[in-house]
């Protein structure tokens, strides 16, 4: 097999019973639920065989019994377990086959079949992974090998697609963007005939496993595709292509959720060159596959990246909320608008969006990245999930039932983090940002530690040594990461292009509105009300705290204030001692991780061993790299020695 099966990787259970009876409808003998229990028995109880509706049930059987009730929901589930029989309830076969999932995570986690109940419903009810994949095999910034979706500009479905579906599964995604937002080349042909009978075929693939299929479309088809002179979404005949084409494609592909679009942004065409709205071009899509119960998906990433940076009043931090907030109740009711979790760019500090809670009528999906194209890129051990954790239970401080991000949105998206590597993440450690993800969409109420100790368990097994040595490296590495990258919510200072590195002058003055704005005496971008403006885009008691230097939280700071290097934060700290010290301090937290990482040596396979040598190696000379290059940076500038007398070059 060329590829890892990760936490499905299910091992062998300390019972001897000659039996597994699974007992459903003959309906259910199909589904993916059957099956997986099938799959996971082979392994966990290798000497049983498994029958089904079987009338003898003795002392040495094990009985699963599977059922679909009305009165649950579409992905609930009841489990009541004990250790010679478990019954799993469900409002679908769906449902079923999530129950499944969390009995054999259970079952694994505990070792043998065990008492147990449980009953779950999804936290979010959209949750979604959004591939950037291109036709040719390409993944923008993947860093995980090739698309298995696209080889050779074919959309193909093997065995590794269905063991990504089982994967998705198991974790509870629901939806798939299974190409890149920047459509480019052959892509900009998936809505023809040309693609589908193999998206049809993928589709009822994905509808196995509960997941609706997405594409994202050019939004210049008409142009592109069809060969008229305009893509005006108002424009009569554009309007009819769309009608047509969408018939077209949806009576083909019958799970086919709907698109997810990128327009107006970063070159990629939309409304706005037709002198229309986001919401003009969103609803005519919308209105095209609303026949079909399709949903559009408008990416909220639009913004001037032409700027000068000498315009200290552009800000790009702005753009995506004075886009879109004065068309708060245009959108049809099948638009989703998708914004990401900061405004600015995936970075590992960012405030909270300001969209989320301003948008009290538009449907909104938040975006996050886990292709960590700021945050180590796969190579560095950064666990994301605290991050997604404490953006999710953010308040926003606008008038409304619950204000916390997680009940203010409608679905949650993320940048996909896989591609053909063995472990389909380049690094086994960041898989665990995709299973975290999955998890903690499904249950809000997880915690960080259980996510970590359920991934590590089911990912290593059981020994102590590995489990404590993992959970400590997750744990830690999203807050090590910040220490030895960059400060207080500035952001950037990345080699342009690749992302990737200590550069803290490399985009300072390009064109993409990305300033850190340091000079000998000061650091840090001015969004208060008397600079750009943009703390005022948030409720008026998070706007009075981001606005005031003396109430801004410290790790924001140089996000929203440009200060001096001797400005003191809430840690009674300097600015410059903070810097100094938290580059140094996260440089040594990775070299202990490394520590722990290669005390594992004989207790993990030697191939994921040597794997995550090789990555903590790189990680080691990078977070090296940055810690003297920001260190030595900001000493350059501001003249001032560190307290401690370490070396600084």
């Amino acid at each position: 097999m060329g590829f890892s099966k990760l936490w499905l990787d299910y091992r062998k259970l300390a019972d001897t019973r000659r039996r597994v009876i699974i007992s459903c409808d003959h309906s259910l003998k199909d589904s993916a639920a059957f099956e997986e229990l099938k799959i996971a028995m082979a392994s966990m109880v290798p000497e049983a065989i498994v029958v089904w509706k079987s009338e003898v049930f003795d002392d040495d059987s094990y009985l699963i019994v599977m059922t679909i009730h009305p009165e649950l929901a579409e992905e609930e589930y009841d489990i009541a377990a004990s250790e010679n029989i478990t019954e799993i309830c469900a409002g679908s076969e769906t449902g079923l086959l999530y129950g499944v999932f969390a009995f054999l995570r259970q079952t694994a986690l505990s070792g043998k079949f065990c008492s147990f109940t449980a009953h779950s419903k999804p936290s979010q009810p959209i949750r979604m992974l959004n591939h950037w994949d291109e036709a040719d095999g390409d993944i923008e910034r993947g860093y995980s090998g090739k698309s298995f979706f696209f080889i050779n500009e074919e959309l193909e479905i093997n065995e590794r697609t269905v063991m990504y579906a089982r994967l998705m599964a198991s974790i509870g995604i629901n939806g798939v963007v299974i190409n890149n937002v920047n459509v480019r080349r052959k892509a900009k042909l998936l809505l023809s005939i040309e693609f589908a009978e193999s998206l049809a075929n993928l589709g009822e693939l994905f509808a196995r496993y509960g997941i609706k299929l997405f594409i994202c479309p050019d939004f210049a088809a008409p142009k592109t595709i069809c060969g008229l002179d305009t893509a005006d979404p108002l424009d009569e005949n554009v309007i009819e292509w769309w009608n047509t084409t969408c018939a077209l494609v949806f009576g083909k592909i019958k799970n086919l959720g709907g698109f997810l679009v990128k327009a107006d942004s970063e070159g990629e065409p939309g409304p706005m060159a037709y002198g229309r709205t986001h919401a003009d071009g969103a609803n005519m899509l919308a209105r095209a596959i609303k026949p079909y119960g399709g949903i559009v998906i408008w990416r909220c990433f639009v913004y001037n990246c032409t700027q000068d940076w000498r315009d200290k009043k552009t800000d790009r931090a702005c753009a995506s909320y004075e886009n879109f907030i004065g068309l708060d109740g245009q959108f049809d009711d099948n638009v989703y608008l998708q914004a990401k979790n900061g405004p600015v760019d995936f970075q590992i500090r960012e405030p909270v969006h300001p969209l989320f809670g301003a948008m009290k009528n538009t449907n909104m999906i938040i975006e996050f990245q886990l292709a960590q194209e700021y945050t180590g890129q796969q190579k560095h051990v950064c666990w994301l999930i605290p991050m997604f954790k404490e953006i999710m239970e953010h308040h926003t401080c606008h008038d409304l039932p619950d204000d916390r991000v997680s009940r203010i949105v409608r679905g949650v998206a993320a940048v996909a983090n896989t591609g053909d590597s063995y472990c389909w993440t380049g690094s086994e450690l960041a898989a665990a940002n995709l299973y975290g993800y999955g998890r903690l969409l499904f249950d809000e109420n997880l915690t960080c530690d259980e996510l970590a100790e359920e991934w590590t368990r089911l990912t290593f097994g059981d020994d102590e040594k590995v489990t404590a040595a993992v959970k400590e490296i997750l744990l830690g590495s999203k807050q090590a990461y910040e220490d030895y990258t960059v400060p207080l919510g500035i952001g950037w200072m990345c080699h342009p292009n690749d992302h990737y590195g200590p550069s803290p002058w490399g985009y300072e003055f390009d064109r993409w509105g990305t300033y850190n704005r340091a000079d000998r005496d000061a650091v840090g971008v001015d969004r208060s009300a008397s600079g750009s403006g943009y703390s005022e885009q948030y409720a008026p008691a998070l706007a009075e705290v981001y606005g005031d230097i003396s109430k801004c939280p410290d790790e924001l700071l140089l996000f929203f204030h440009r200060v001096p290097y001797t400005h003191r934060l809430h840690s009674g700290k300097t600015v410059i001692q903070h810097i100094y010290d938290t580059h140094f301090e996260g440089y040594a937290k990775a070299e202990h991780f490394a520590e722990l990482w290669h005390g594992l040596e004989g207790k993990i396979d030697d191939r994921t061993f040597k794997n995550g040598c090789e990555r903590f190696a790189e990680q080691l000379r990078c977070a090296k790299e940055w810690r003297d290059i920001i260190n030595c940076f900001f000493h350059r500038l501001s003249g001032i020695d560190d307290e401690n007398g370490r070396e600084i070059y």
